[in-house]
């Protein structure tokens, strides 16, 4: 097999499994940089993958090609109303950040395996028939080597995703909005004192991060798994939070962190075609994205500095 072939069965791949990622991993920057600590990611994942499945089934014959599209938009206003039952905790009754994540994650798998049981009599939903497909770029798809590479044989959501991240790093880093989202997760009392309102601010962060773990959690039903159950969700939000940390809060090294983690996601998928990894036993293949993550993390966590006000509940007149 050539370098080019080997890319070939390897970046796309990669692509199609950090996406989901990278979506939920911007949202916990956006939750943390404010400094609300977000352990639902998973939830909010959850929520997004039970309502884009839902409305995907409902109105695939009425939407047609446009279903996967509007179902992730759905999936994403869902998951912002759900996230909102954090942000009430965490921000108006200062309740401990972790134990509220916590409870979105079990509200969250709970409520949806509960209505699919009792909309659909069983523990899973059907197969959508309208999902996202891989497709070539146009005239991207061909450029020599680069084309065949990157744009032949793609999601559209993985570079949606890409595309993402570099406009969530120019609003934290380049624009006003993004200053005063910082500093209230730096320094609460200081941007209070500066006529910032802190309690906006960090419901504006929750509710980002519910959009974007929604649409994490739909786009990886509507490309990876294509129904719903009590597996279809099952700690690709704890990854996304692990990219957050390793990626230092940023929204670029987020996603760097995410392509990793999908990266190592694919192992299981493309080791059929590469020679180092055809003779490797699957089971290590599929445990790898998790033994990554935690040997990145182990690696990085002393290093990474999370915004200093990050888990603390603000009371006006205090730091």
């Amino acid at each position: 097999m050539g370098v080019v072939d080997l890319l070939q069965s390897i970046i796309p791949q990669a692509l199609f499994f950090s996406a989901p990622l990278i979506f939920t991993a911007l949202g916990g920057v956006f939750s943390e940089r404010s400094g609300v600590i977000n352990i639902g990611l998973e939830g909010l994942m959850v929520m997004g993958a039970f309502v884009g499945i839902v409305f995907n089934l409902a109105f695939a014959e009425v939407l047609g090609s446009w279903t996967p599209w509007v179902s992730i938009v759905v999936a994403a206003v869902i998951s912002v109303i759900f996230s909102l039952i954090h942000a009430v905790a965490a921000v108006s009754f200062r309740a401990d950040q972790v134990v509220s994540g916590v409870a979105i994650n079990f509200l969250a798998l709970g409520l949806g395996v509960f209505l699919t049981k009792q909309w659909y009599g069983k523990g899973q939903t059907d197969i959508v028939s309208q999902q996202f497909f891989t497709r070539d770029i146009p005239l991207l798809a061909d450029i020599p080597i680069i084309g065949e590479i990157f744009f032949q044989g793609i999601y559209l959501t993985s570079y949606v995703a890409i595309a993402l991240a570099f406009a969530a790093w120019y609003v934290l880093y380049k624009t006003p909005f993004g200053l005063r989202l910082r500093s209230v997760g730096e320094h609460p009392m200081a941007a209070d004192t500066n006529g910032i309102n802190v309690p906006k601010m960090r419901y504006i962060a929750v509710i980002l991060s519910g959009a974007l773990g929604g649409l994490g959690g739909s786009v990886f039903a509507l490309t990876i798994v294509l129904n719903f159950s009590h597996a279809t969700i099952v700690g690709q939000g704890f990854m996304s939070l692990a990219a957050v940390i390793f990626g230092k809060w940023h929204p670029l090294g987020a996603m760097g962190a995410a392509l990793f983690f999908g990266f190592a996601q694919s192992l299981s998928v493309i080791s059929g075609g590469v020679p180092l990894l055809e003779d490797v036993p699957q089971v290590f293949l599929l445990i790898a994205p998790y033994v990554l993550t935690i040997l990145a993390l182990a690696g990085f966590i002393g290093r990474a500095e999370a915004p200093r006000a990050n888990g603390e509940p603000y009371i006006k007149g205090t730091r």
